[in-house]
């Protein structure tokens, strides 16, 4: 066992020793007790955590020699002869199949002509098929009878990584157990008892690192101490710290970032490449740096949204105070155009060869976003476009056509107001020089549509918004879906032109508000009502029966 890698020498020989996993377990154990064990477990999961094991665990519990009278079984410090082979994998009663290698109908025929003959020492023959999801459909097909109503003395236990590729007849057949990560907290635990056991002189810091890079997998993250523990061989006297641990995976220093992304948001080109390169030669990974980058943006999120960060595994004090200097400086629009920026330059590394160069075009790719939201344009003040995120918003747009996204598209831009396409600077200040009218009602706005011609707009003036109040320089306003997808954009051009000041055009949510045509509609009928009650009508109604009354007007 000496020369065994770690993650061989401490796999879990009884289940107490499976951790995170202790409902399954307790439920297993219970039904084997019970003596109600299913025909077929199906064991799913991410690599690493125990399906392989377990699966191995339950074989050995159902033919333990102890189990057969005192529903006992055994344990490491002496096992039964059927537990040792089962363990040295040489049980002749249990087989295991790699369900990669061995993928079509023909090896589940001869596996099915195994089954119909009895064990031989044990109690039941156990077929245990991995990575179960790779048979072809025929494969499964040919499975499905003898899963389904198996000889009393058979067991089958299904291990996969990938469960939805199962199909739902498999599924249906197998009692169906999921193994899910083991959380940061009880990997540590772990690994500090294998680093005491194996003598290894690691700080905790460094063991937390080691848990949260592999990602709630068992194996990666006693694989990943076994490499630490193995360059500290060369140096016995020297304790393994989380730098040495982010040098051996290629992993940036967290705070490093977070101040990378200080000099982005400051507008230090310089000083963010350089700092960048110093990365990059302490043994940067392109594609860890990206995931980094990720997971501070995240950070920076949660400070935005749900206020101070509280002290957890997966980041320091000094990075908690980092996020909190630096988060007054960039806001939710800033993190979501960063976020599909780096998502891209994921993608990017794939077919981009060095990867150094797409890092630097990438970092001063995020300071030219950044400053593109500052920019303005000091003509007479009015703001020039500034993101490139109004134009992404309307393509989307255009490639929807439903009410709900019609509604999100509104709403998107009356948040963005300030970011709306205008005319040239110099063009409107010419025109605001000559025009500056006043518009005190929302009727006055309508006519004001009418005397310059702008039908489009006139019209969804008067038939397409419901008005909910007018005050002036803001009006608030509900709509239905016919409205042009332009208007609050056009509208607002408009009224800039017309009136030389911006307005708030905001949306609310009241279904009560009517609009002009339909209160005049309204009027309209009610005066039909009311007319349809004098005694002309009646006279008219009496001479002509058939007349239909459709318009009350009066003569001038």
């Amino acid at each position: 066992m000496t020369n065994k890698i770690l993650a061989l020498k401490y796999r879990p020989q009884e289940f107490k020793d499976l951790i995170g996993q202790e409902v399954m377990t307790k439920t297993i154990t219970n039904a084997i007790k019970l003596n109600k064990t299913p025909n077929a477990y199906l064991l799913t999961g991410i690599r690493g955590v125990g399906k392989t094991t377990t699966a191995r665990l339950i074989a050995k519990a159902l033919n333990c020699e102890k189990n057969k009278d005192t529903k006992a079984i055994c344990s490491e410090q002496k096992f039964c002869a059927t537990c040792q082979e089962i363990i040295n994998s040489n049980h002749i009663d249990i087989l295991e199949m790699d369900a990669a290698s061995k993928t079509g109908i023909d090896d589940i025929r001869e596996l099915i002509e195994n089954s119909k003959y009895s064990p031989t020492s044990a109690k039941f023959k156990i077929f245990i098929i991995d990575e179960v999801h790779m048979l072809s459909k025929q494969a499964f097909n040919g499975l499905l009878k003898t899963l389904e109503e198996p000889p009393p003395s058979l067991k089958f236990i299904l291990a996969t990584t990938e469960v939805r590729k199962i199909p739902v007849t498999i599924l249906s057949r197998c009692q169906r157990f999921d193994l899910k990560r083991v959380s940061v907290e009880q990997l540590c635990l772990h690994l500090k008892k294998i680093s005491d056991k194996e003598g290894g002189n690691i700080t905790d810091d460094a063991i937390t690192l080691i848990a949260r890079t592999s990602e709630g997998s068992v194996r990666d993250s006693i694989s990943l101490l076994d490499r630490a523990l193995i360059s500290q061989s060369i140096n016995e006297n020297k304790s393994i710290d989380e730098q040495d641990i982010r040098k051996m995976l290629g992993l940036a220093d967290k705070s490093k970032v977070i101040k990378l992304f200080k000099e982005i948001l400051s507008g230090d080109e310089k000083e963010a490449i350089k700092n960048l390169k110093e990365l990059i030669n302490q043994g940067l990974d392109a594609k860890n740096f990206l995931n980094d980058i990720l997971e501070v943006l995240y950070l920076f999120s949660r400070r935005i949204n749900l206020g101070p960060i509280e002290k957890d595994l997966s980041i320091s004090e000094t990075e908690v105070q980092l996020v909190d200097q630096y988060s007054t400086n960039i806001d939710m629009q800033d993190i979501g155009l960063f976020w599909q920026l780096t998502v891209k330059t994921i993608d990017d590394l794939r077919i981009i060869g060095n990867e150094n160069v797409t890092l630097e075009m990438y970092v001063m790719q995020l300071m030219h976003l950044k400053n593109l939201e500052e920019k303005k344009d000091n003509d007479n003040e009015i703001d020039a476009p500034t993101t490139k995120q109004e134009s992404m918003s309307e393509k989307k747009v255009n490639e929807k056509n439903s009410n709900d996204n019609f509604g999100k598209k509104i709403k998107s831009q009356l948040k963005n107001i300030d970011q709306i396409k205008t005319k040239p600077a110099k063009e409107l200040s010419d025109e605001l020089k000559t025009t500056k009218l006043e518009i005190t009602s929302f009727q006055d706005l309508v006519n004001l549509a009418d005397k310059q011609k702008e039908i489009e707009l006139k019209y969804d003036l008067e038939r397409n918004v419901k008005l909910v109040s007018f005050n002036k320089g803001k009006i608030d306003i509900s709509f239905n879906e016919k409205l042009n997808k332009n208007f609050i954009k056009n509208l607002t051009e408009k009224l800039l032109v017309w009136t030389g000041e911006r307005w708030i055009i905001s949306l609310s949510k009241n279904i009560n508000a009517k609009s002009i045509y339909e209160k005049n509609l309204e009027n309209k009928n009610s005066e039909i009502e009311m007319f349809k009650n004098t005694n002309i009508s009646k006279r008219i109604e009496s001479a002509f029966s058939d007349a239909v009354l459709i318009d009350v007007s009066e003569d001038e």
